[in-house]
């Protein structure tokens, strides 16, 4: 069997994509997976490093609005399908899964050209393009979110790694603390922005820093790999830790009690798995998505939300500090945020893959 799974761009896209392909190879060792993407995606890392075959199709941005770039997509977007649908022919697809993106919308023209199963995977609660277009030509619709409004989507949740998916955090504290030389047994709050970090979650954590510190609270915080920080806070107890990055985002998540981040889809998703509660600080750019990702995560006692306009030391100090001093109620906005996490969304989704390429 040959799956091709089209999700390029952004982390959002791909790593839901490549959890199916481990979920898939785990069901079937045999089975053949190529991704599809741009070469001007995160794909062209994240997708060898993983072990998959990777094969690239033009970029077609597609413009929100009528502009003279316009007249230049169908030419551009005729290029793309052709090449996708002659990767499909090369490798004989059985199916393919599209999760959205650039790469998606040529993937679902060229496999509804080949007369190829599509499946589409959309992870936010507001449809892109490239799966609002999918969803029409399939009745496979499955969904990352409860409350998205797709024709005929089944909620199954996010596909996520299985290190992250099926790992237990409170056996993990220790070791993750001491890996990223923090104390075992200090109140410890993760502040991370998403991929490429946040300045306005930064600025706030940093600048609220010594009076976590006074509270006894250590701090991991993952700044972004784009980012500087002008002062760090000085050298002192508990420890204040500083990262550009972090590749052990499972350690990252076992050391903490809480987390200050924005609200992204699959950080919603690991977090909810894992049992984390957050205070989420939503994109405040794009179309709101970042918001609705977290509000049935904040209905269900499991998380907080604050405007990213409203941010600020003082709003830590006096919201996020009293939390964290008061372990039954982390406890119990853990036991919350876990109520609402999907651990089996990639095998979930694995299987009914599998069930429709066989048919």
């Amino acid at each position: 069997m040959r799956v091709v799974l089209a999700g390029g761009g952004t982390a959002g896209h791909i790593e839901p994509a490549l959890a199916l392909a481990d979920a898939l190879r785990q069901q079937d060792p045999a089975i053949g997976i190529t991704c599809l993407g741009t070469e001007r995606g995160l794909e062209t890392r994240l997708v060898p490093a993983r072990g998959y075959e990777l094969a690239l199709v033009p970029a077609v941005p597609l413009p929100r609005a009528i502009t003279p770039q316009l007249l230049t997509v169908p030419g551009r977007l005729a290029g793309a399908i052709s090449a996708a649908a002659g990767i499909l022919d090369q490798v004989q697809a059985d199916v393919l899964v599209g999760f959205g993106g650039y790469v998606a919308t040529p993937a679902y023209l060229a496999a509804r050209r080949r007369g190829v199963p599509i499946v589409v995977h959309e992870a936010n609660p507001r449809p892109g393009l490239a799966n609002r277009l999918g969803a029409r030509m399939t009745d496979h619709v499955f969904t990352g979110h409860p409350d998205t409004s797709l024709p005929g989507g089944q909620y199954v949740g996010i596909p996520l790694r299985r290190d992250i998916a099926q790992m237990d955090r409170l056996s993990l504290g220790d070791k993750a603390r001491s890996y990223f030389g923090l104390e075992s047994d200090r109140v410890t709050l993760l502040v991370f922005g998403g991929s490429q970090g946040a300045r306005s979650v930064n600025q706030a954590a940093l600048e609220a820093a010594p009076w976590l510190r006074a509270a006894g609270v250590q701090v991991l915080h993952v700044i972004g790999p784009k980012n500087t920080v002008e002062a760090e806070p000085p050298p002192g107890d508990p420890q204040y830790v500083i990262l550009p990055y972090v590749d052990r985002m499972d350690l990252a998540y076992a050391a903490a009690d809480l987390v200050l981040c924005r609200s992204g889809a699959m950080t919603c998703a690991e977090l909810t798995a894992v049992g984390l509660p957050a205070a989420y600080v939503p994109l405040p750019h794009g179309n709101g998505e970042q918001r609705l990702n977290a509000e049935p995560i904040v209905r269900a006692g499991g998380g907080l939300m604050i405007d990213d306009a409203d941010l600020s030391a003082a709003w830590i100090v006096e919201t996020l500090l009293p939390i964290l001093s008061d372990p039954e109620h982390v406890v119990a906005m853990s036991e919350a945020a876990s109520q609402m996490g999907r651990k089996d969304a990639d095998v979930t989704l694995a299987r009914k893959v599998l069930e429709i390429a066989s048919r």
